[in-house]
């Protein structure tokens, strides 16, 4: 079975990433984008593919399976619950949405129609960590995971002089600044990784360097139900020149680092120490294109989905909490 997909939300992350992986995907094909900007369409270099800036005629395209929604956060919701009611499976991005209740309301959505949900949490699928996962068990007894997830983001930010939204940084839309932003990754991949999930989180948030109206750093502490102590320090205010992103699971008997893999592509290094430093080979598979793959044999029907969106939903729960400054 060919997957017919759709994109919905034409910005940089799906002209530049999730579009070459959906086009490199076995049995996955672009029928279909969507978008209220017609430039931003034109602007996707697929032929072939339906554009259209009404969402229900998007969703009525011939062929269409599975959408990939990436537009604002706030825009989730209505995007999502509609897709559902179309009966079409839905590969969200993160953050579920920008609040609580959109993002209960768009489960709920897929549940009652019976439609796959997955939430687009790419870092699951880097091959240097699905490769650290392997070496979990080779670490003793795990006692903390620290991540370092950042980057430079100013209020005029644009993807190499592009045309572009930056949709981040506006409270309304985005829900917040690099916390909800960056930290939904941290959280996702420690419990990928772990095979345990992170039930207490608190944060401090900072607006130190960029003058829009939100977060442009913030400072996450936790720990996991068996007592794995997880840090996250996430910023848009880390010039992109200085080194800003690292990952480290410790153990009683081992330490795996993995530097400059948190992001789009396949790169970076990953190195175990036992005591002494090992460099670890893992495969150049995009974390992109491993993602639609996955989903794209859910869709079909000849692999399971391994992620369950109540799992996604709790986790997006604790982190808006911990922001609101509420009790873990």
């Amino acid at each position: 079975m060919t997957v017919g997909w759709g994109i919905a939300g034409c910005g940089w992350v799906a002209r530049d990433h999730a579009l070459p992986a959906l086009l490199s995907v076995d049995g996955a094909r672009v029928v279909a984008l969507h978008d209220l900007d017609p430039a931003a369409m034109e602007r996707m270099p697929v032929e072939g593919a339906a554009r259209s800036t009404d969402l229900a005629g998007f969703l009525a395209t011939p062929g269409l399976d599975a959408v990939y929604v990436a537009v604002p956060n706030a825009g989730h919701r209505p995007l999502v619950e509609a897709a559902a009611a179309a009966g079409t499976a839905v590969l969200c991005e993160k953050p579920l949405a920008a609040d609580a209740g959109d993002a209960q309301a768009l489960v709920d959505a897929c549940a009652r129609a019976g439609v796959l949900l997955g939430t687009a949490y790419d870092q699951r699928w880097h091959p240097a960590h699905v490769r650290l996962r392997e070496l979990v068990p080779e670490l003793g007894t795990v006692t903390a995971v620290r991540i370092v997830y950042c980057c430079w983001l100013p209020g005029d930010w644009t993807p190499d002089g592009r045309p572009h939204d930056n949709w981040r940084v506006d409270p309304a839309r985005a829900g917040g600044g690099a916390a909800i932003d960056l930290a939904p990754h941290g959280l996702d991949l420690t419990g990928a990784l772990l095979g345990e999930d992170v039930s207490s989180l608190s944060a401090l948030l900072q607006t130190r360097v960029h003058d829009y109206g939100v977060d442009d750093g913030a400072l996450l502490t936790g720990r996991t139900e068996g007592g794995v102590l997880v840090s996250l320090h996430v910023a848009f205010n880390t010039p992109d020149e200085l080194p800003r992103r690292r990952l480290e699971v410790v153990g009683t008997r081992g330490m795996a680092v993995a530097v400059d893999t948190m992001g789009q592509t396949a790169g970076g290094s990953l190195t175990l120490y036992r005591p002494d430093p090992v460099d670890v080979p893992f495969a150049a598979t995009p974390p992109f294109e491993a993602q639609f793959a996955a989903f794209t044999d859910a869709v079909a029907g000849r692999a399971r989905w391994p992620y369950d969106p109540a799992r996604d939903l709790a986790l997006h729960r604790l982190l808006l909490t911990a922001l609101s400054g509420g009790s873990p």
